[in-house]
This record gives C-alpha cells, sequence and structure tokens, in this order.
C-alpha cells in the first residue's frame, strides 16, 4: 500500500518531469520521458493524414458485399464488430466513436500508441475500492468514446478525435516501462472509453503482466462480447458504470442502450477478472426510487451482493449545468436501499469524508478499511479477514 505522502511525492515527479501538475495532456515533455528524446514528433503532411498512414488493422470487424455498386471502391464497406453499435463503414468514413475509420477496406485504428491524457491516480479514484486499496494506478486514455453522456465529465477527452491533440507514437512497452520507472503497481485505461483503442489496451495489459503489472479497466461496459472475453483475459479488474436500469436514460442521455451495458457485467462477473459498479445519480433523470431500486435488484440478482456498488454524487458539467448537484441524502438513500436488499459492500461516492466512504465488515459491521478522501487513514484487513471476526471480505488485497 502507497501512503499519501508517497502517493503525492510519486505524482510530483511525474508532474515535475512531465511538465505541469494535474492530469497530463501528453507533450513533447512526456515523450522525452518516455523515450529519452522527441524525435517521433516529426510528422509529414497533416497529422490526421500521419495517422491514417500508421494506423494498424483493428480487430473486430467484417467486410460488407454491396451488390451492384457503381465502382469497386464503394463497394468496399466494413462493418465495425467492437461495440454494440455496429457501425457500418464507407470507404473514408468513421464510426461513432470516431477513432475506427474505413481505410480502402480495411478497419484501422486511429488512437493505437497515441495516449492524450496521462497521469499518475490512488486507485480509489477509479473507483476501486476492493482492489488493491492504497495503490497508485498509472492512468492513461486516448480520445474517442461509442457514447453521448450529456453529463460526461471528461467531455474534453472523450467527445475528441484523433487529430485534435498531436500525438506521437507510444509503443506499449513504453506505458509499461514508464508505470515501472515510478513505481506503480497498476496500469488502469480510463477517462474516455478505453474499449476503442482496445488492441493497445491489450498489448499494453500483456507486456504488463510480463512485468507483474497489474491492468484495470473503467468502462462503460457497451463493447461486444468477443472483444470483452479477450480483455477479461488480460485484465485483472473492471470497473462499469451502469448510468440507470433505464433503456430511455440510454437513449435520451447517454445515446447509448442498456441491454449492451448488462450482459457485459453479467460476462465480468462470470469471468475470474475483479468488478465494481458505479452509478453516478442525476438529479431529476436516474434518482427516483423505482430507478434505484431497479438497478438494485437487478445487482443483487443477477452479479450477486459481494460486488462493491458505488453511488456517486453528480456535479454539473458539459451539457447538464442546469442541474444541481445531486443531494446527499439522496445518495443516502440508495445507499440503504442497498443495504437493505442484501448488498454488503454499498458506497457513497463523490462526497469526501462521509462515512459512506468507508468499508464496512458485512458480519460484525465494523470498519476494516477507513478512507479519507482517496486515502486509506486505517486498514483493518488481513490475509483479506476482518481482523476483528475473521469474516472474509471480497476483493483482491495483495
Amino acid at each position: 500500500m502507497i501512503s499519501r505522502r508517497d502517493f503525492l511525492a510519486t505524482l510530483a515527479k511525474l508532474a515535475a518531469t512531465a511538465g505541469g501538475a494535474g492530469m497530463i495532456l501528453c507533450s513533447p515533455s512526456w515523450q522525452k520521458f518516455l523515450f529519452g528524446d522527441n524525435s517521433a514528433l516529426a510528422f509529414g503532411d497533416t497529422y490526421l493524414d500521419e495517422l491514417i498512414r500508421s494506423a494498424p488493422k483493428a480487430r473486430y470487424w467484417k467486410p460488407v458485399t454491396l451488390k451492384n455498386s457503381a465502382s469497386p471502391q464503394e463497394g468496399k464497406i466494413v462493418q465495425c464488430l467492437l461495440c454494440a453499435n455496429g457501425c457500418v463503414m464507407a470507404n473514408g468514413q468513421r464510426g461513432k466513436c470516431r477513432t475506427r475509420m474505413n481505410v480502402n477496406g480495411d478497419l484501422k485504428s486511429l488512437v493505437y500508441g497515441r495516449p492524450i491524457s496521462i497521469h499518475v491516480d490512488p486507485i480509489e479514484k477509479k473507483p476501486f475500492y476492493h482492489y488493491l486499496p492504497g495503490s497508485a494506478a498509472f492512468s492513461l486514455a486516448t480520445a474517442g468514446c461509442p457514447l453521448r453522456c450529456k453529463f460526461c465529465q471528461n467531455w474534453e477527452i472523450s467527445q475528441a478525435s484523433p487529430e485534435d491533440n498531436q500525438i506521437s507514437y507510444t509503443p506499449p512497452v513504453g506505458i509499461v516501462n514508464a508505470a515501472q520507472t515510478i513505481k506503480a503497481p497498476v496500469i488502469a485505461f480510463t477517462y474516455n472509453e478505453p474499449t476503442v483503442f482496445t488492441e493497445y489496451l491489450t498489448d499494453i495489459a500483456r507486456d504488463a503482466k510480463k512485468q507483474g503489472i497489474h491492468s484495470v479497466l473503467i468502462s462503460c461496459g457497451f463493447m461486444n462480447e468477443a472483444p470483452l472475453a479477450e480483455m477479461c483475459n488480460v485484465l485483472d479488474g473492471v470497473k462499469i458504470d451502469l448510468k440507470s436500469y433505464s433503456d430511455d436514460f440510454y437513449r435520451n442521455v447517454c445515446g447509448a442502450q442498456l441491454r449492451p451495458v448488462l450482459r457485459s457485467i453479467k460476462q465480468i462477473a462470470k469471468s475470474r477478472v475483479h468488478l465494481e459498479i458505479v452509478n453516478l445519480v442525476v438529479p431529476t433523470l436516474n434518482d427516483s426510487d423505482k430507478m434505484l431500486q431497479g438497478l438494485i435488484d437487478w445487482i443483487a440478482g443477477e452479479v450477486g451482493p459481494d460486488v462493491p456498488v458505488h453511488f456517486t454524487r453528480f456535479h454539473p458539467d458539459y451539457q447538464l449545468r442546469n442541474l444541481p448537484p445531486t443531494p446527499v441524502a439522496t445518495l443516502e438513500r440508495a445507499y440503504h436501499m442497498a443495504m437493505s436488499k442484501g448488498i454488503h459492500y454499498p458506497y457513497v461516492g463523490n462526497v469526501p469524508d462521509h462515512p459512506g466512504n468507508h468499508t464496512y465488515c458485512p458480519n460484525c459491521k465494523k470498519i476494516v478499511i477507513k478512507r479519507q478522501g482517496f486515502f486509506i487513514t486505517e486498514m483493518n484487513l488481513a490475509g483479506g479477514r476482518c481482523k476483528f471476526c475473521k469474516h472474509k471480505i471480497a476483493g483482491v488485497w495483495a
């Protein structure tokens, strides 16, 4: 477990190296940190031309044959099979996520090796509360997302196109070496929807595993079954945002559908991968007792009581600046509804120092992990068990 002092020292070191504090948008200074130089920043023509020329072929797509096409070029249609959008693209077109392009009949990934945001976070910020608590997570994102969530707090990243930020190529081993340099035990794919860079993600995770570094995914869960199976084979933990138990909410607020997300959660729950779930509670949109109870009932019935469930406070951002922050009382109501349904590890999120941030033993009800903000202040676990009553606490602790 990394201490608060050690974490801040690590973050300061990274910020100083990369030329600033906070979330790092990749820059020549970050390139120099990874490789010792910035020679790869010499792009030809336009940056988009460079992206298209260097983009590797994507996984999870198929050609679509059109009968009676006017020319061979018009017949080079592809369908992306990565997420539930199932985008069909003519030559030169991109999918809804903007990161995958049909280039002469081949689907290419424009974001492979192009991280636009890198930061070191406490793993609790993801949030993971039952996966290596106190660890530093080397976090990265590319541009792009298949959803259009009106409340997105990372919209500058998720709703960006790959060409919006000129980023030189960083191979998977460069990310792993950077995480090793700052002694981060976890690499986190986060901020945007990492499914859009699944080829890069899985290659990094495979290299990281060889070096004893864990990999976790922070996702909306909108991917298809086959790519999720590949990710589960190389990842150690997944946090899914279950935004609502309402298809209308997904359609009107996120530009997506509920059913694929539920399927993904069930698939992860059946795998060996650690799972946590977050529900961002948005005033007037998904905060009714009926909607909260439906979500809680589904989790309890389909994935069981030991999956941590975070009810997280909404803050006005992006296209929903007209709504107020979620009342704490609403989050507390959801918390108690989950407890009454038998969920063992509900949490109140985005409310610093709230008692709902602590982990309680479901047997003796004592605090086994006490938190202040994103930092651990008290740990009453030994061998994954409550120190007070020896009850096993679900999670990954070492």
